[in-house]
């Protein structure tokens, strides 16, 4: 009797491709990650920013996918992944490039409509990049492959970081002033240092897109497979059948609640430092944790994407979601230090959440699976919501981080975190229910 044949995740003649494809994943992982610390870095320069208004450059960066994803799938659908990839490069390329008269008109505004613009591109790069790869090879892998591909994404995260650290923010002029030694500046030496850091913040965006006119030309230049779906079903039909699919719809809410998380988590860890440094004295650099944080994301990731082999990947997500929740209530109640560690946990349980979501959602799709990527990109834009909700909550006092005692003893800042683990309880809720389903399924004969 023979074994079974075990099913490769890529197959020999779809490697190049998928490789070039994932690059995509590194690429706008570092925009994402480049752009979280702005936040921080514009509240800085511009200190007569609210909290609450700083956090529009997530609401900016964010709300680019909602408004594009569903445009690129039509785009793609008309003509080819390639041209969808292109086209979303051109849009990064621009938005990129648009920095400089951002930074020389020193308008917050022209900052905002520039990360717009980048994240048009990321989502056309994204609708056409996840449904692509899922079709590069067996349906049986498509969820593990994605996974795969994904687990790339963190690399481009921690070079965004990375940057962002030595190139922008520790390069900050206005960072190196006390609240009180800044406001007792003169008119003239708060332009000049406001001129200095809008240039300090514009430059690493220029040279991204300097390397994303360079991708492109690769890509132009690359073979890109056409897959088996891409016949065209009717546009009408396309849209019933995906209203119709109940786990679909339901996996659209906990991408967007599942983003929505992760931005906060991963943009504020940057204020919850500054409370721990004003209240406890230390001298914490926060992006060393965010960077801590990232590389538990990406071992996440890796051991997820290996556990999926053998685990189905409803039962893993249901379970790194209550990891999570688990986390982000120790973020809140615990104090000091172990407070940050559970708030820097939280990323290994998140390491899996947007893959496999996706990978859950779009299972057994044909055709209709470029419209329904449209709308699982379209719920990322819980990271352009959900960040500014938790900025409101950190004005709720003041602008500072320890104005309000909710309950008594928990700071605005570490109760904001409220926020998180109510979106990773929908993320759990979403992997159990995916898998009772599929349980049921499995065992109906």
């Amino acid at each position: 009797m023979s074994l079974p044949k075990k099913i490769p995740i890529v197959r020999k003649e779809l490697i190049l491709p998928f490789v070039i494809i994932t690059s995509l994943f590194a690429l706008w992982g570092i925009a994402n990650d480049l752009t979280n610390p702005m936040v921080s870095a514009f509240k800085k320069v511009m200190p007569e920013l609210s909290n609450m208004q700083a956090s529009l450059v997530q609401f900016a960066f964010y709300f680019g996918y909602f408004f594009m994803a569903l445009p690129a799938a039509l785009f793609i659908r008309k003509y080819s992944y390639k041209s969808g990839i292109i086209l979303g490069l051109s849009l990064y390329a621009i938005g990129a490039f648009l920095f400089y008269p951002a930074a020389a008109n020193q308008e917050f505004n022209y900052f905002l409509i520039s990360l717009w613009i980048i994240t048009c591109g990321l989502a056309f790069l994204e609708t056409t990049s996840n449904p692509l790869i899922l079709m590069l090879g067996d349906k049986e892998t498509a969820t593990q492959r994605l996974n795969l591909a994904q687990a790339f994404n963190p690399i481009g995260s921690l070079t965004g970081m990375i940057i962002a650290q030595v190139f922008i923010i520790g390069a900050l002029r206005s960072d190196d002033y006390t609240v009180e030694a800044y406001n007792a500046l003169t008119s003239q030496e708060l332009a000049t240092i406001r001129e200095n850091d809008l240039s300090i913040i514009s430059i690493p965006y220029i040279a991204l897109g300097v390397l994303v006119l360079a991708i492109m030309v690769i890509i132009i230049f690359t073979k890109i497979p056409k897959t088996a779906t891409e016949d065209k079903m009717g546009l009408s039909e396309s849209f019933k059948k995906l209203f119709a699919n109940r786990n679909y719809k339901h996996g659209v809410i906990a991408q967007a609640f599942y983003v929505g998380a992760q931005i906060m988590c991963w943009t504020y860890i940057f204020q919850y430092v500054d409370h721990l440094n004003a209240a406890l004295g230390l001298e914490l650099t926060a992006t060393y944790y965010n960077v801590t944080a990232m590389v538990l994301f990406l071992t996440g990731r890796w051991i997820g994407t290996a556990l999926m082999k053998t685990i189905n990947p409803s039962k893993i997500l249901m379970l790194f979601g209550i990891g999570g929740v688990v986390c982000s209530a120790g973020a809140i109640l615990l104090s000091g230090m172990a407070g940050l560690f559970s708030l820097v946990g939280i990323s290994i349980f998140m390491s899996i959440m947007f893959p496999t979501i996706y990978g859950i959602a779009l299972k057994d799709m044909g055709d209709e699976a470029k419209i329904g990527s449209a709308g699982l990109v379209m719920a990322i834009v819980g990271g352009a919501l959900m960040p500014v909700l938790q900025g409101g909550i950190l004005d709720m006092g003041g602008s500072g981080f320890a104005d309000v005692q909710i309950l008594g003893f928990i700071p605005e800042v570490k109760f904001s975190f409220i926020l998180p683990l109510i979106c990773l309880a929908v993320v759990a809720h979403y992997g159990f229910a995916t898998y009772k389903t599929s349980n049921k399924t499995t065992h109906e004969y």
